[in-house]
């Protein structure tokens, strides 16, 4: 992994955080916690939460993206949007039909279609930052 690989996964674990924060700690709350079962102690109160360890989580995500992308010859925003859409799709889609398939966390499979379309979004959007960094420096041709 290069430097320009390292800087993408880091400026796509930024986006990731404050987007995470937005989308799931904000927008989603309400929805995720009336679409899931509860078990006493599960969920950690706002409190509680490591934020080291949720940037941490973001930059693994991000950091593994940013080395799909570079190997896949991304270095703008649609293609690290586009990047990050699929990947996020197919990761998500794999873990949340999982959980369905094996835990009692989800009181209904809408949950699924939900869970998995935020996330297609989240993934996408770091895509597009991720992007945005490999791409940074290219040369562009004179027309």
């Amino acid at each position: 992994m290069n430097t320009k690989v390292l800087l993408a996964g880091l400026a796509g674990a930024i986006a990731a955080f404050l987007l995470g924060w937005v989308l799931f700690g904000m927008f989603l709350m309400g929805y995720y916690e009336a679409h899931m079962i509860h078990y006493e102690g599960l969920m950690k109160g706002e409190g509680e939460m490591n934020l080291g360890l949720i940037f941490l989580s973001n930059l693994a995500f991000s950091m593994m993206l940013a080395y799909v992308a570079d190997r896949m010859g991304v270095n703008d925003l649609m293609g690290g949007l586009m990047a990050g859409a699929i990947i996020g799709f197919l990761v998500y889609l794999s873990l949340d039909l999982g959980f369905l398939a094996m835990m009692n966390m989800f009181s209904d499979s809408t949950m699924v279609v939900v869970d998995v379309l935020a996330n297609t979004l989240w993934a996408a959007v770091i895509g597009a930052v991720i992007g945005l960094m490999l791409g940074r420096g290219k040369s562009t041709a004179a027309a």
